[in-house]
């Protein structure tokens, strides 16, 4: 190394190390440096999420800042951006739930859109890096076409989807959770819900609700999906009602709201279709509903209080038997 280019090293060295000293010292000896606030905070990310649902209700979705490697998925197949719903849209309904990661820079949307007057109630998820959407991820339930599995009529056809204040409050401090511990309660319940036997390894608050594409699915006096959906989520699995759902595989948690204890997951639920009567934890024999092979594509958000479901919130779809994600690395 030349004699000046060590010299121009050290002039850097030096010039970089007085700079941080003189920071420092203006916020007082010793201290810590500033820490910068988030390139895209929460306002910042709903801020995105209402401009991405105003473009899709223009048919337009040159209107948002994409990256130049944008990646867009819906009902779990890969599109180009601006394919698919983008051009069916006719309206989208003021119900929006949002909620956001800004660790991850992460929002997602719950909401209805419109398509040739068909409402249909969708998930959303957002990836924002550089004030430029990187990833978008839709799952769209089409309650006009949905077909019953095995059934002659639609199992949706009376769904509602609209606000629920526990899924837009705030948590006070000593109810929230750290990160990891929101994710693996979360997982819990889908550990419950595989070859569900009646083991819990997950906790449920006793007031937990579950809807799921615009039906509730427990504490349900209409028993609208069946008698177990009259029972409590915590009440349903200890009876082991869902042994029919094989596997819960290709499972992501890519959003953690931690300040609302919110925390979205994606995933599939394979249905081998083989099991017919099986037994209930109280000696009482059930028939699966489900009897060929399919899987369930799902957007699932989890509200937890207190390390506890408090309420779930789902949009699903049904998709071919072992069906892979494009987001599965």
């Amino acid at each position: 190394m030349s004699h000046a280019l060590k010299k121009g090293l050290v002039w850097v060295f030096v010039t970089v190390a007085m700079g941080l000293s003189s920071i420092a010292a203006s916020a007082g000896h010793d201290a810590p440096l500033p820490i910068l606030p988030p390139a895209c905070d929460r306002a910042c990310l709903y801020g995105f999420a209402d401009r991405y649902l105003d473009a899709l209700a223009h048919n337009d979705a040159a209107r948002l800042p994409w990256a130049k490697e944008a990646r867009y998925s819906e009902n779990n197949v890969a599109l180009a951006v601006g394919d698919g719903m983008w051009a069916t849209t006719t309206r989208v309904d003021d119900y929006r739930l949002k909620f956001a990661d800004v660790r991850a820079g992460e929002v997602g949307v719950f909401s209805v859109v419109e398509e040739s007057n068909n409402r249909s109630g969708f998930a959303l998820r957002l990836k924002v890096v550089d004030n430029r959407i990187t990833e978008a991820e839709a799952v769209i339930v089409r309650i006009a076409e949905f077909s019953a599995l095995d059934g002659g009529v639609n199992p949706f056809a009376s769904a509602r989807f609209f606000s629920k204040p526990i899924l837009e409050s705030y948590l006070m401090p000593e109810q929230k959770r750290p990160r990891e511990r929101l994710i693996s309660v979360a997982n819990g319940y889908f550990d419950t819900l595989q070859l569900n036997d009646g083991t819990l390894f997950t906790q449920f608050d006793p007031q937990c609700e579950r809807y799921e594409n615009g039906i509730l699915t427990t504490n349900n006096p209409a028993k609208t999906l069946g008698p177990v959906t009259a029972l409590g989520c915590e009440a349903q699995f200890k009876l082991g009602a869902y042994r029919f759902d094989d596997r819960v595989r290709g499972r992501r948690f890519p959003l953690v709201d931690e300040e609302r204890g919110l925390v979205l997951a994606m995933g599939f639920i394979d249905h081998t279709g083989k099991l017919g009567p099986f037994k209930l934890t109280d000696g009482s024999t059930e028939q699966s509903p489900l009897r060929r092979p399919h899987s369930f594509c799902l957007m699932e958000l989890f509200k937890i209080v207190d390390g506890r479901i408090r309420q779930v919130e789902a949009v699903f779809i049904t998709v071919p038997y072992g069906m892979p994600s494009p987001w599965s690395e």
